[in-house]
């Protein structure tokens, strides 16, 4: 059984799956500190479906770019979990999550997460018939004015668009389309399978070594 774990931005994920069906998923905002969220929530998880940490067999975590200490949460967890049960683990970048919860379209997608301080994670995307959507470039931090410059052919928007980001980029680019609310939200269930197929593919990280994708340095480093 897979744990899925997402702490990348405010928005929190977790999921159960079985490599046939979801057992599980909740997502929330998170309130608080997810250091202090995150176990319990996980124990309550496993509570709610009958099963223990001994269950899992197999674990999956968004590994970035987003919130540095969202990130440092999540990674944390998951790879102090691994290390100590000697579970497989698998990383997956925030915006492919954001992604492959979207339904196939011949338009680009331009994937969003939160940056903080105004600034937004973009990525851009491609369907690809036999692999799903593709990134065609590394993800970048931008403000939602240089995100709509950017725009110049009918784009589909998907993600953590605020109503005063999609304010800001409505006018100037009017050939976004934005998806809508239940697409939006970065879903544990699909990082849960994205995480599945990766394991099934023997596609692993090293739990000594798997790291936050930052994009920029944190402040001090």
């Amino acid at each position: 059984m897979l744990l899925a774990i997402d702490t990348v931005t405010r928005w929190t994920g977790l999921a159960l799956f079985d490599g046939t069906a979801l057992l599980a998923e909740w997502g929330w905002r998170c309130q608080n500190t997810q250091t202090i969220e995150l176990a319990p929530a996980v124990l309550d998880l496993l509570s709610h479906t009958g099963h223990t940490m001994a269950d899992l067999t197999v674990l999956t975590v968004a590994s970035g770019p987003g919130s540095y200490t969202g990130m440092r949460v999540g990674l944390g967890f998951a790879k102090g979990l691994a290390l100590a049960r000697s579970l497989p683990l698998i990383g997956i970048p925030t915006l492919d999550i954001v992604a492959a919860g979207q339904t196939a379209t011949a338009l680009p997608l331009v994937a969003v997460a939160e940056a903080g301080r105004t600034r937004l994670l973009t990525g851009r995307y491609r369907y690809q018939a036999e692999s799903g959507w593709q990134a065609t470039e590394r993800p970048i931090v931008q403000s939602a004015v240089e995100l709509a410059a950017a725009i110049n052919e009918p784009t589909l928007l998907a993600g953590e668009i605020s109503e005063t980001t999609r304010g800001t980029i409505e006018p100037e680019a009017p050939q976004a389309i934005f998806a809508p609310a239940t697409a939006n939200v970065r879903r544990a269930g699909v990082l849960a399978a994205l995480g599945w197929r990766r394991w099934q593919a023997g596609e692993l990280d090293d739990p000594a070594t798997l790291v936050p994708d930052y994009l920029r340095p944190p402040a001090g480093a």
